[in-house]
C-alpha cells in the first residue's frame, strides 16, 4: 500500500523577529534616556549613530538573505493574522513616540545640537511610520487603509497613499513618474520634483474619483482632506498643551519625515526605465525595474520594503511573503546606508551610475535620463546613442 508523503509545514525563519519592530519607535526615547543618564545633550545623537552607522555595518557584516518562502506556503503566510496584528499595534505606539518627542523638546531646554538630534531621530522614525502606512495602504480592507491614514497624520502626509497607489504604481520607472528618479538627477534636484509633484497628482486623482461619484473635490469623503483634518487636530492639541513654540519642532520633524520617503523613492528606481513601444505604451513593470536589497537588518526594520521588485509585481502581497528575484538589480547596501550615499551626489553617481549601466546591459532605451544630461552621460559611460 502506498503511504502518502508527510506534508511539511513551512515556518517563517523571521517570524518572531518581526515582533521586534514594535521597539523601533524606542529610537525616539533612547536619546532622552541617554541624555538623562549621561547628563549631556550630546547623548541625543547616539540613536542616529546607531541608525546610520551600526545598521549599515550590520548589513555589511551579515550575509544577505535570498531566502524565499515556497509558493505553496504563501497563502498561509498571507492569512496568518499574527503579521497583520504587528502592524496594527505599531500605529498607537508610533503616535505615542511622536507625542513624547514633542513633549520632551517643549519641556526641556535643549541646545541647538540637541534640538537638531531630536528632529532627525524623530523624523527618521517618522520615515518608518510612512513605510508602515505604505504596507497597510495597499490592502483592500477598510480598517488597514484607515490605519494607514492615521499613521500618516503626524507628519501631514495624508495624500501619500492616494498618489502612491494610483500614480506611482501605474507610472513607475517611466519619465512621467514624479517618484522615479533619473540617471544624473541628484536627490536635491529630485526632491523639488517629487514632493510637489506627488501632492499635485494625489489631488488630481482624488478629484477625479470624487467627480465620478458626483461629488465636489471638497466632499467629506476626500481622503486627502480626511488626513489633513487628523493632522490639524493633532497639531492643534499639541499647541494647546505645549504652546505654539512646539510648532518649531513639529514642522521640521514633518519635513524630515517626508524627506525620508523622498529618499526611499530616489533609491528604489534610480535611472531604471520600462521599455516603450513605438505606439508609446510602456511594458509591464518587471523585477528589473526596481533596485532591491536583501540585507537582513534593514529589511527587518522596513518590513521587507527593500524587496521592492516583488512589491511592484504584487502590490497587495504582505511583507512576510515578499520574494527575492535573481534578475532584480541589487543595491550595495540597505536603505540606511544608501540614504547617506544619496545625500552626497558625487559619491552616489560614482557608485550607482556604473551599477545602472551594468544592470541594463548598456541599453540606453532602459535608462531614464535626467533631461539635458543624456549625451554627456552616454559619452562618460561609453553608451551607444
Amino acid at each position: 500500500m502506498n503511504v502518502p508523503a508527510p506534508t511539511l509545514t513551512y515556518r517563517d525563519p523571521w517570524r518572531w523577529m518581526w515582533m521586534l519592530s514594535l521597539f523601533v519607535p524606542a529610537f525616539v526615547a533612547m536619546g532622552p534616556w541617554l541624555m538623562q543618564w549621561a547628563g549631556d545633550a550630546k547623548a541625543l545623537w547616539w540613536p542616529l549613530i546607531f541608525l546610520y552607522v551600526v545598521v549599515p555595518l550590520a548589513d555589511a557584516l551579515i550575509p544577505p538573505s535570498r531566502h524565499n518562502p515556497p509558493e505553496s506556503a504563501v497563502a498561509s503566510l498571507e492569512n496568518d493574522v499574527y503579521y497583520k496584528h504587528i502592524t496594527f499595534a505599531l500605529v498607537p505606539v508610533l503616535w505615542a513616540a511622536f507625542i513624547f518627542a514633542a513633549w520632551f523638546v517643549a519641556r526641556h531646554g535643549l541646545p541647538w545640537h540637541g534640538w537638531l538630534a531630536m528632529v532627525l531621530a524623530t523624523g527618521a522614525v517618522g520615515g518608518f511610520v510612512i513605510n508602515l502606512a505604505h504596507e497597510m495602504g495597499h490592502k483592500h480592507n477598510r480598517l488597514e487603509r484607515t490605519l494607514a491614514l492615521w499613521a500618516l497624520a503626524p507628519s501631514g502626509y495624508g495624500h501619500f497613499c492616494v498618489e502612491h497607489n494610483r500614480g506611482h504604481h501605474h507610472d513607475v520607472a517611466t519619465p512621467q513618474d514624479t517618484a522615479s528618479s533619473r540617471m544624473g538627477e541628484s536627490i536635491w534636484a529630485f526632491v523639488w520634483r517629487e514632493m510637489p509633484g506627488g501632492a499635485r497628482r494625489a489631488w488630481q486623482y482624488e478629484t477625479q474619483r470624487l467627480k465620478r461619484l458626483g461629488c465636489s473635490p471638497f466632499h467629506a469623503h476626500n481622503q486627502i482632506l480626511q488626513g489633513l483634518a487628523i493632522t490639524a487636530a493633532l497639531w492643534s492639541a499639541l499647541v494647546l498643551w505645549l504652546g505654539p513654540e512646539v510648532l518649531g519642532f513639529i514642522l521640521p520633524v514633518a519635513l524630515w519625515t517626508n524627506f525620508q520617503l523622498t529618499s526611499a523613492n530616489y533609491v528604489e528606481h534610480y535611472g531604471l526605465k520600462r521599455l516603450q513601444s513605438p505606439e508609446g505604451d510602456f511594458e509591464r513593470c518587471q523585477p528589473r525595474h526596481s533596485w532591491n536589497s536583501n540585507h537582513v537588518v534593514s529589511n527587518w526594520m522596513l518590513f521587507h520594503l527593500q524587496r521592492h521588485a516583488d512589491h511592484h509585481a504584487h502590490a497587495t502581497r504582505r511583507y512576510q511573503a515578499l520574494r527575492h528575484f535573481e534578475d532584480a538589480p541589487q543595491l550595495p547596501s540597505g536603505y540606511a546606508g544608501m540614504f547617506l550615499v544619496a545625500y552626497v551626489p558625487p559619491l552616489w553617481f560614482a557608485i550607482m551610475n556604473p551599477r545602472l549601466v551594468a544592470a541594463v546591459n548598456g541599453d540606453v532605451n532602459r535608462i531614464n535620463f535626467q533631461p539635458g544630461q543624456r549625451q554627456a552621460l552616454c559619452q562618460q559611460y561609453r553608451l551607444a546613442t
